[in-house]
């Protein structure tokens, strides 16, 4: 890959667009490359970096299947189940934590 064209934060050229306004499009890259990059100016740091995708090479986003669907739910009750207690805790237990927060803090839900 050689050397991209840097446009400045909100000049880059139509026909061109990140990620994020690809999927707001209902489209995805699609294994093309990096055409350009937009570097966002900060005061004590480096700039922000942003890189952009042709739009008329991206390709429409693949619809989720049932079994997806169904795995992603089985992964986020798994993200909810305190392995201490066994129950869900009706919010992702955090990872610094492990367990949810009554087997975690058990002396400060008796207090209460």
């Amino acid at each position: 890959m050689g050397a991209l064209p840097v446009y400045r934060w909100r000049l880059a050229p139509d026909g061109l667009a990140t990620r994020r306004q690809l999927r707001a499009l209902g489209l995805r890259p699609g294994g093309q490359d990096v055409a350009a990059q937009i570097e966002r100016p900060r005061r004590r740091r480096g700039p922000l970096v942003a890189y952009l995708y042709s739009i008329d090479r991206a390709k429409p986003v693949r619809p989720v299947t049932l079994a997806k669907r169904a795995a992603l739910a089985k992964a986020n009750a798994a993200r909810r189940t305190c392995p201490a207690c066994r129950r869900d805790a009706g919010y992702v237990i955090p990872p610094s934590l492990g367990m949810c927060g009554d087997c975690a803090f058990p002396d400060e839900q008796r207090a209460a």
